[in-house]
């Protein structure tokens, strides 16, 4: 497959491509390579600044957007996946260049997975409404729900078409407009993304892309003043000055997807071949790089033995190299930054008495590619157990008691997601009421549904994403009462 021309490198506000304020740019590096793609603009407070300014604009009452019915919001919507669909192809590709996803598996698919999800909210478009409310006295008591105003989306970069489309979509069919900041890795797509917002005949303002860096960009947009409401997926550390930059400014709504370290629990009536597949499924896509990652793999001790050996065979049959290439089954870490995190955690587990089963180096000799790695005998206070890792390192516990396997799968800060792989439906149920976690699978791992909500307990996050409960993170509820006059005499 041919290396895809990349078409938009400026900033996009009020449905035009400019150039950075500073006149700065930097590099996006393809991870698969190490070398730089393109050079794009560079945003910061000031591109910001104009981009929140289009968007207020935009959202003003009498605009063309806030004068438009419910239903063509939905039309423009399915416009916009039609157009995801005319250039999926393209799309994947260079989600692929910039971030390394593999094309086949990964960014194909989620191409059209985000193109479906689109249809799917353009839907609820005109059937977000109140309800009436019978209250004591002579009055009419109804609720509306409402637009919240600017929404500033602050992106990653692990998979960044999916999670750009849903801000996008969740935000636009609830009536809100825009500013959205993709990650510095990973900008090409997000602002392909705008020219197909553009193309469809979303209003200029609706939807503003400002490539930056999170301390400038994306601080402005969390201090800023007139967003109303900020979402965001990343780091637990990153989230939190998120959070108290909105209690410094306007005490904007915050939305937190954050960081996990999901336990994933093998019982000893499981089906061993399907647990093993789904565990290694579980942890390696995307070369680790996944919230959601089952990052902590407790066995029990009966089929322990068994289980770290067909991991460990699993593992060393995973093929890793070149992301367009369809035998591949593993792509590159982001960038050099994030390999040399593993690394460290790696070496920390050997440190701390972990078996080395696999893997543990780097592989090749150009791009941020990590081998295949688990290792066994991990213990609950080993850094490699309490730390999000985000690479292809497998950690195996081994438990022996239900009531024990449930005190050590929430004994963790994170609460994003977490399995349970059992023949016996007492337990899987068990585990999947008290485990804290917002995301629970019982026989298989990361299954998602685009009409199910996404998110997080304790420190994994704040709020919904996906599902009628998603889209309520992006309204405001009013209640309105009115007096009902007397009847004449």
């Amino acid at each position: 497959m041919s290396v895809p021309e990349v078409k938009y490198t400026q900033i996009f506000i009020n449905n035009e491509w400019a150039n950075s304020v500073s006149g700065k740019t930097f590099g996006t590096i393809n991870p698969t390579t190490g070398e730089t793609i393109c050079d794009v603009q560079e945003g910061d407070k000031a591109d910001i600044d104009l981009a929140v300014k289009a968007a207020k604009d935009a959202f003003k009452i009498g605009s063309p957007w806030r004068r438009m019915d419910a239903s063509q919001r939905g039309r423009l919507l399915n416009k916009l996946a039609d157009l995801v669909d005319r250039d999926a192809d393209y799309l994947a590709s260079l989600e692929t260049l910039d971030n390394g996803l593999l094309y086949h598996t990964m960014s194909r698919p989620f191409t059209g997975w985000s193109a479906n999800m689109l249809r799917y909210l353009a839907g609820w478009s005109d059937k977000i409404h109140g309800k009436t409310i019978p209250i004591d006295g002579d009055y009419f008591c109804y609720t509306r729900r409402e637009p919240i105003g600017v929404v500033g989306a602050i992106i990653p970069w692990n998979t960044p078409i999916i999670l750009t489309l849903i801000r996008l979509g969740n935000a636009l069919t609830c009536g809100n407009t825009l500013v959205l900041k993709p990650a510095e890795q990973t900008p090409l797509t997000a602002l392909y993304l705008a020219s197909l917002v553009k193309e469809a005949g979303f209003p200029p303002g609706v939807v503003n892309v400002v490539p930056g860096y999170g301390p400038t960009a994306g601080a402005a947009i969390s201090e800023h003043m007139d967003v109303d409401m900020v979402s965001f997926t990343g780091s637990t550390e990153v989230g939190r000055i998120i959070q108290q930059s909105s209690a410094k400014s306007n005490l904007k709504k915050v939305i937190l997807e954050m960081g996990g370290k999901s336990p994933n629990i093998i019982f000893a009536d499981a089906d061993l071949e399907s647990a093993v597949e789904w565990s290694h499924v579980g942890l390696f896509t995307n070369s680790g790089q996944v919230c959601i990652a089952g990052s902590r793999t407790f066995v029990q001790e009966e089929i322990y033995d068994e289980f770290v050996k067909r991991s460990v065979e699993r593992a060393r049959k995973r093929s890793i190299g070149d992301p367009y290439d369809p035998n591949i089954q593993g792509g590159p870490q982001i960038e050099q930054v994030q390999v040399d995190k593993i690394m460290d955690l790696i070496e920390s587990g050997k440190k701390e008495g972990a078996k080395l089963e696999c893997g543990g180096g780097r592989h090749g000799d150009k791009g941020y590619f990590v081998e295949s790695t688990v290792f066994s005998d991990v213990k609950d206070h080993m850094r490699i157990a309490k730390e999000e890792i985000f690479g292809p390192v497998q950690s195996i516990f081994k438990f022996k008691t239900i009531d024990e396997v449930v005190e050590r799968a929430n004994n963790t800060s994170y609460g994003l997601g977490a399995a349970v792989f059992t023949n016996d439906i007492n337990k899987a149920l068990t585990i999947a009421n008290t485990i804290q976690a917002g995301y629970v699978w019982v026989n298989v791992y990361a299954a998602f549904a685009m009409q199910a909500p996404f998110g997080g307990y304790k420190q994994s996050g704040i709020g919904r994403e996906g599902g009628e409960d998603g889209l309520d993170e992006y309204c405001e509820i009013k209640t309105v009462i009115v007096k009902i006059p007397e009847k004449n005499s």
